[in-house]
């Protein structure tokens, strides 16, 4: 089988332009997941909204609260906490599916947070 020039010319800027494209898709996954970051912790930070810092010390929030776990410890990630991102979204969703007697509100179960914001926060938790 024979091939044009021009054949093997459009062929190579297929490849070329799909090439560029493989490596441009990251960086917009990387962008959304910076914003849905710093969604999240203005979020967790509205005295409003999540309200984390009343219970919880998170690195960067000021009068943070001791009665729930420390959410930035140093040296532990909460990806090495909570592999599983879905188990931690279920904890911010509703705690009282894995301890009937936390006094974390239900955050999604109460519609304090739409699930879009639960999402959110989990991405930032998820990022500490």
């Amino acid at each position: 089988m024979r091939y044009t020039a021009k054949t093997i010319s459009t062929a190579t800027s297929v490849a070329a332009l799909l090439g560029t494209l493989a490596f441009s898709l990251p960086s917009i996954s990387i962008a959304e997941d910076a914003s849905a970051i710093a969604e999240g912790k203005k979020i967790a930070f509205n005295r409003k909204k999540g309200n984390c810092l009343s219970c919880h010390v998170i690195k960067g929030g000021k009068l943070a609260g001791n009665i729930g776990p420390a959410l930035s410890i140093e040296g532990v990630a909460m990806k090495d906490r909570f592999p599983d991102k879905s188990k931690l979204r279920a904890q911010i969703y509703d705690s009282r599916t894995a301890n009937p007697n936390t006094m974390m509100p239900p955050f999604g179960s109460h519609e304090i947070l739409s699930d879009a914001e639960i999402d959110k926060v989990v991405e930032f938790v998820y990022s500490l």
